[in-house]
């Protein structure tokens, strides 16, 4: 028992690390998009360059940041350590059977033969 409360302690503890980063980088996200507009409209960086390049350093960042989103609060959450143990029982499960099935073929080959 005292294993398993363990377990759910580092799980919990995992995850709100997780969370935790996450919410810096929305902040930094937010911060940095700021001053990258800010340097490119106020204090001319990029004016000798046609395209606007602050819009695609914020979009870039954007798509990093939705990645990052996806992989604390939809694919660790579903494929954690449970789903994990249900994938190895199902597949030891699968292993098992098989290896009954071919014994039982082994054992009637063998009678067969005598």
């Amino acid at each position: 028992m005292e294993k398993e409360v363990h377990e759910q302690y580092e799980y919990a503890r995992r995850r709100l690390r997780q969370k935790k980063i996450l919410y810096f980088h929305f902040v930094l996200f937010l911060l940095g998009s700021l001053f990258l507009f800010i340097a490119n409209k106020f204090f001319g960086f990029g004016d000798g360059t046609t395209q606007n390049w602050c819009i695609w350093g914020i979009t870039i960042w954007l798509f990093l940041f939705i990645l990052h989103f996806i992989k604390v609060y939809i694919t660790d959450r579903f494929m954690n350590k449970k789903w994990e143990r249900e994938q190895i029982d199902r597949l030891v499960a699968l292993q098992q059977k098989r290896i009954s099935q071919l014994e039982s073929s082994i054992n009637e080959e063998h009678e067969n033969k005598i």
